[in-house]
């Protein structure tokens, strides 16, 4: 990644993250259009109780749609139930589908104190785009994670 390609930030939950890491969910859905193209980076804050930057995956595709549209194409990968879809995208007109590949979970995931001791971080609501200069205090704030974000960045790995 350089400057110029954007990784995505996204905040989940932790069940969801915890899935989404071990594979078993493959699908994240969000109520809004998200234009990330295929290959994109995405990194992964998991919301309370665990406050942490966990792994992260790429995209293999994004499908915008209907809400009715993005459930019927990928019910059985988002790993949640039709309920729990409903009550989420209650008066969404629009949902997108992350399809989602290679997931790699962080050896020890980066505590959001450490991510503010490293520079002003501040966990998204949803999503936003980071670019490398965002993502090089994170890197800095965690020796493990920082290796694998420096690949990610396109710099040498820290030895």
């Amino acid at each position: 990644m350089n400057d110029l390609e954007p990784a995505l930030l996204l905040s989940v939950h932790s069940r969801f993250a915890t899935a989404i890491l071990t594979g078993s969910k493959t699908v994240e859905v969000r109520r809004q259009r998200v234009a990330a193209p295929p290959g994109t980076t995405v990194v992964f804050y998991a919301t309370a109780p665990t406050m942490a930057l966990v792994g992260l995956a790429r995209i293999a595709a994004v499908n915008v749609g209907s809400p009715r549209e993005v459930w019927r194409a990928h019910r059985a990968q988002t790993g949640i139930s039709r309920k729990e879809f409903d009550e989420y995208m209650s008066g969404a007109t629009q949902a997108s589908g992350l399809t989602l590949e290679e997931p790699q979970p962080f050896e020890e995931p980066v505590p959001l104190s450490a991510l503010r001791a490293a520079g002003t971080f501040h966990p998204p609501q949803s999503y936003r785009y980071l670019t490398g200069e965002a993502l090089r205090p994170v890197a800095e704030a965690s020796p493990s994670t920082g290796a694998v974000l420096s690949g990610i960045l396109g710099e040498p790995v820290p030895a």
